[in-house]
């Protein structure tokens, strides 16, 4: 079995001795080093940030929505219709210039999410002024699904991220897709993305599409930290291309925000980029993530694992795991059957919903 991380015990002893030293030595300066963590937790909204789109007007408006997430969960009411007031004014302001960039085919239509969009934000005030939590949350997740579907009207024609030569030959997915994973606890569904990830995600739905996960055994478990599966039956650990006869092995590979390149084989360590925050950070449950032995970060071939995010053991950007593994993608529905997986549970099945078409062979 493959271990997700390497020299893991290491690593945490080099990281205690230096936070040792710097608070010895430097008190006051580890304040300001320390990274401040990644405040997005919601997988939609990470999946959200994580598009490769320019359109700053509409991201400026989701993102201030984003933050009654806080606010109306600590019940500040007055905070949040100031909040919801700024959404409807920033709206107003935007809302021909988001029209003018979209593609012409689809500025109609454009228009017509706005427009709901507007109700919804109308909506959204009266219920703020009425207290009433849980008709907020759910109008609020339906504004939030509407921008997202916006904002993917406005993702570039071509893949907008180059690949290396060197991995001509693995499949990639050039875009996103969503699957349905069943156990024998249940279904869960993930979206996999392939903008930030796109050999990695490229492996997973190519071996999904095989059957190579089915009745596979959840091989490795540690509560409040992952669930790992992946590990095909027999002696070897990897995925076995048929044409070569060996272990088909897939590169690390990580992105961070507003970087022309994706990172390939090269921890955040490596970089030396120590409080830097991936494109899709290991913040929430549910997180995919892609294993690799202890010995090299370029030998993943099957394996992958569940992130179990308990923010006490794990703070989103403060864990060992974002720029060591790649994360390809997140579960957006079926978070109770997580949480009841264990290491005596199987993957029944992993089956493509959407965008398979984005799934090609090579390059």
């Amino acid at each position: 079995m493959r271990n997700f991380l390497s020299n893991q015990n290491k690593h945490y002893f080099l990281l205690i001795l230096i936070l040792i030293q710097v608070f010895f030595f430097k008190p006051s300066q580890v304040l300001a080093d320390l990274p401040t963590g990644n405040a997005v937790k919601d997988p939609n909204a990470i999946l959200r940030n994580a598009l490769p789109i320019k359109q700053v007007e509409i991201q400026e408006i989701q993102h201030k929505l984003e933050e009654t997430s806080d606010l109306v969960r600590g019940g500040r009411w007055p905070a949040l219709s100031k909040t919801v007031t700024k959404c409807q004014t920033l709206l107003k302001k935007y809302k021909n210039r988001i029209i003018e960039e979209l593609p012409t085919e689809k500025q109609k239509i454009g228009g017509s999410i706005l427009l709901n969009l507007k109700n919804d934000f109308d909506n959204l005030l009266d219920e703020a002024k009425l207290k009433d939590k849980y008709s907020f949350i759910a109008t609020r997740r339906e504004a939030l699904d509407k921008i997202g579907g916006l904002e993917e009207y406005f993702l570039p024609d071509e893949f907008p991220y180059s690949i290396p030569s060197e991995f001509d030959k693995l499949p990639r997915l050039l875009g996103r897709a969503k699957v349905n994973i069943k156990t024998s606890k249940g279904d869960m569904q993930a979206v996999i993305d392939g903008y930030n990830a796109p050999l990695t995600a490229g492996a997973f739905i190519d071996l999904s599409t095989k059957n190579f996960y089915n009745n596979l055994p959840i091989n490795r478990a540690e509560e409040f930290f992952v669930l790992q599966t992946g590990d095909p039956a027999g002696n070897e650990i990897g995925y076995i291309d048929p044409e070569t006869n060996m272990e088909r092995n897939v590169p690390l590979e990580i992105r961070i925000p507003d970087n022309s390149e994706t990172f390939y084989n090269e921890t955040f360590e490596d970089l030396g980029l120590y409080t830097e925050t991936p494109t899709l950070p290991f913040a929430t449950l549910g997180t995919l993530g892609w294993s690799h032995s202890s010995k090299a970060v370029d030998d993943g071939s099957s394996q992958f694992f569940f992130f179990l995010y308990e923010a006490e053991l794990n703070p989103a950007g403060r864990n060992l795991i974002d720029g060591r593994n790649a994360a390809f993608g997140y579960v957006v529905e079926g978070f109770e059957v997580l949480e009841e997986l264990t290491k005596d549970d199987t993957i029944i099945s992993i089956d493509v919903l959407d965008g398979i078409e984005n799934l090609k062979l090579n390059a």
